[in-house]
């Protein structure tokens, strides 16, 4: 499949040039721009390269590190059943993590309830954080 990086480069464009207004927190779920990545990166989908993600540290009013979530049934460490969003089972992508402007985000669709963000939490830290033991 060919990826359409000059599209996403004007929508990304656009993206940039945008004065934000949005506010989030940490446990939110937003739609958001993650755009065309390379290999196995996570895109986005649809017009506007979006995809829902979970707000997991917010660092100030414009940046926050995010999960990214798929509807793709998926089972293993690097997976986490979040549970419905947006009416569809919802799994977020651990290895996936990654910083995010605000600008990056659309719209709120709801917020994680407090114990799941926990172990979502607990999990990231797990698989992303963690050192080996030898």
């Amino acid at each position: 499949m060919n990826k359409d990086f000059k599209k996403w480069h004007g929508i990304k464009e656009n993206l940039d040039g945008r004065k934000s207004k949005v506010f989030f927190h940490e446990r939110e779920i937003w739609w958001c721009s993650l755009g065309i990545n390379i290999g196995f990166e996570q895109d986005g989908t649809g017009k506007d390269f979006q995809r829902p993600v979970v707000i997991i540290k917010k660092f100030n009013l414009d940046a926050c590190l995010a999960v990214p979530l798929t509807t793709t049934t998926k089972k293993g460490k690097y997976y986490f059943s979040v549970g419905k969003v947006d009416d569809r089972d919802a799994t977020a992508v651990l290895s996936q993590v990654r910083f995010i402007d605000r600008k990056r985000l659309a719209n709120k669709v709801g917020v994680l309830e407090e114990d799941i963000f926990n172990k979502l939490f607990e999990a990231i830290i797990e698989v992303n954080f963690k050192k080996k033991e030898s």
